[in-house]
């Protein structure tokens, strides 16, 4: 197994991880509160966030084939995100987490497989107007990153709504 990939792998549970712990321990009135700026309530980010591993690893996986990413642009994923957060308006917290464990796990297992040639491996990326970017760099900035990148939006939310509560997670 390739230490970077070990490493990328390790960091994106990492995240889920974290996720996971500070959403576990939300109230049902946290679960449903709306993030401000995104409007989606917090429990269909976590349910998002878990929901995307599987379309993400796709994506990176055509990198490290060395096959460009096509089709994929930054209206596309709103539009997914949108039409994700009306069907999954109501997703429990039980539903939510336990679909984070299990997709988290596949996406770290799947990054493990993967060799220090696929992670170099580079290919024009429609996303980023068809820039070359390396496997290893999509995975950084998606995958491993996004856990991350909403847990900091649920704190802040947290953070404005009810400081009190984030000295309880």
């Amino acid at each position: 197994m390739s230490k970077r990939a070990d490493a990328l792998a390790t960091r994106l549970e990492q995240g889920a991880a974290a996720l996971a712990a500070f959403a576990g321990n939300l109230t049902e009135m946290d679960w449903h509160a709306r993030i401000p700026k995104d409007g989606r309530k917090i429990g269909v980010v976590v349910h998002h966030v878990a929901s995307m591993y599987p379309l993400e690893m796709q994506l990176a996986q055509t990198l490290a084939a060395g096959k460009p990413i096509e089709g994929v642009t930054w209206d596309a994923v709103h539009q997914i995100n949108a039409e994700h957060a009306r069907k999954h308006e109501t997703v429990s917290k039980e539903d939510a987490l336990a679909l984070l464990r299990l997709n988290s796990a596949a996406a770290a297992s799947a990054i493990r497989a993967l060799s220090d040639e696929e992670l170099d491996r580079a290919a024009p990326v429609s996303l980023y107007t068809e820039a070359p970017l390396t496997c290893q760099f999509f995975l950084e900035d998606h995958a491993v990153r996004h856990s991350y990148h909403h847990l900091g939006a649920i704190r802040a939310a947290m953070r404005a709504s009810r400081p009190e509560a984030l000295r309880a997670v």
